[in-house]
């Protein structure tokens, strides 16, 4: 298993005890958000394919930027992406090869590399954030509307409201 990856997941499922049968509303719910989440997987890998980079180059991008100071170290960078170490190496190899990303030896530990964006890097990543929140807007109806039903009815499981 991947670094910071979780296992299965052991919290009660609301609405039905063992046997019991869930509420028709969570299969309506489930199903809304996983199309709601295709929908937006579906464009997200058109999108990244036309701007020429992979979906865990534009992963790792988002990272870098949301790092401190736009700069992460490799060993972060693999955590945060649930990769191997090694497959960070590489992924940072092909991102410099690709002008996205740079190298920054530490100011503070000179035996750490950061990773930074470049400007093109910079560049990539905005018009690509701007195009996934469209589309994020255009499904956020049918996501709200499958998570606030699965929500509802998770309250009245446990709360019996």
């Amino acid at each position: 298993m991947a670094p910071g990856a979780r296992s299965s997941s052991s919290a009660k499922i609301p609405g039905a005890s063992d046997g019991e049968t869930l509420d028709p509303g969570i299969f309506e719910g489930l199903a809304g958000v996983r199309l709601a989440m295709r929908r937006f997987l579906a464009f997200s890998e058109a999108a990244l394919s036309e701007a020429g980079i992979t979906s865990q180059q534009y992963q790792a991008l988002l990272v870098i930027k949301v790092a401190s100071q736009n700069q992460i170290r490799v060993r972060e960078l693999s955590e945060q992406l649930l990769i191997q170490h090694n497959g960070a190496v590489q992924l940072v190899d092909r991102l410099e090869a690709a002008g996205l990303a740079e190298r920054i030896p530490s100011i503070t530990d000179k035996r750490s590399v950061l990773v930074g964006l470049t400007v093109h890097g910079v560049s990539v990543l905005d018009a690509l954030a701007r195009k996934h929140l469209g589309a994020m807007l255009e499904n956020e109806p049918l996501l709200v509307e499958s998570l606030t039903r699965l929500r509802d009815l998770a309250h009245t499981a446990y709360c019996g409201d």
